[in-house]
């Protein structure tokens, strides 16, 4: 398979703060690509240089075969960006916005139309830009980085300031975008969103990749352990220390917790003593990596 994006060595400084310390990896065209970290660690630099905006101290970076820096007028075309903070013709509409920006391609209206009805903006196709809320700005940047149908995209939180259904909507896009053979990189802080959507996953700390692999391998290296949360009103915690298995016992709240790494009989002597009404299970998620990678306490 062929490599969309090739990063080697990279470093970023700005003045004592190395934003970007020694970064390489690859991806792979088609794939999806998270990369997740705290606010801070170093992602949108390292994105913003691979995009080209951006000029490395040190390193190398190929993108689609070629290097985007200097900005490197054979790649636009090629690629879509949405960035943090997006720009926006703000006196003209939606719809006026996106045939602009189709136009800049080479495009009509045509194209603009169906980027818009892509994240489902139709209904505020007249609305002036600047009376747009957060939200469906979010996703005309969205659309801005796709009307020209690029085979590469960069994804800076794109689901930020969304809703719950508009994320979801957003999701399922996405989805069709990896379907149809797009290569995709994008940052988040919903792990839990990373964990449905991503081929592979990079976190990164202190401008470094601590971790790089696909949610289920990164979850499988973690703590392997289960917990069994149980209302405290059904189980006494001190009781809980006699049940099988000898658990770590803890209470959370209205809740106690019971961490084992062989759940079956620990199940088996609730259900014989207080019953399973209510006991929920957890196992390791994208989450648990993250947190423990970054050094960050758990709730």
């Amino acid at each position: 398979m062929s490599t969309a994006i090739d990063v080697v060595d990279l470093h970023k400084s700005y003045g004592d703060v190395r934003a970007v310390d020694g970064i390489s990896l690859s991806v792979t065209t088609g794939e999806f690509l998270g990369i997740l970290g705290p606010n801070g660690a170093g992602k949108t630099t390292l994105i913003e240089v691979v995009e080209g905006l951006r000029e490395p101290d040190a390193g190398t970076v190929r993108v689609l075969g070629q290097d985007p820096h200097p900005r490197n007028r054979a790649l636009l075309p090629r690629i879509g960006v949405q960035t943090q903070s997006a720009a926006f013709f703000t006196r003209l509409t939606a719809r006026e916005h996106l045939r602009t920006m189709a136009a800049l391609y080479g495009l009509g209206d045509r194209e603009a139309d169906a980027a818009l009805a892509r994240v489902s903006l139709e209904d505020k196709a007249d609305a002036r830009v600047n009376k747009l809320s957060g939200g469906q700005r979010q996703r005309l940047a969205i659309a801005s980085a796709l009307v020209h149908d690029p085979e590469l995209v960069f994804l800076d939180e794109p689901t930020a300031a969304l809703d719950p259904q508009a994320r979801r909507d957003l999701w399922r896009l996405l989805l069709d975008l990896k379907e149809a053979g797009k290569t995709i990189v994008y940052t988040t802080h919903h792990l839990e969103e990373a964990e449905v959507l991503c081929d592979r996953v990079a976190i990164v700390s202190a401008g470094r990749v601590v971790a790089l692999g696909t949610p289920r391998d990164l979850i499988g290296e973690s703590d392997p352990r289960v917990q069994l949360v149980v209302p405290r009103r059904r189980l006494d915690p001190q009781a809980a220390h006699e049940l099988p298995g000898s658990p770590d016992v803890a209470v959370h709240g209205e809740d106690v917790v019971l961490t084992t790494q062989d759940p079956g009989p620990l199940l088996a002597a609730l259900s014989a003593s207080v019953g399973l009404d209510g006991v929920r299970t957890r196992t390791a998620s994208l989450e648990d990596v993250y947190l423990d990678l970054i050094g960050a306490p758990k709730p």
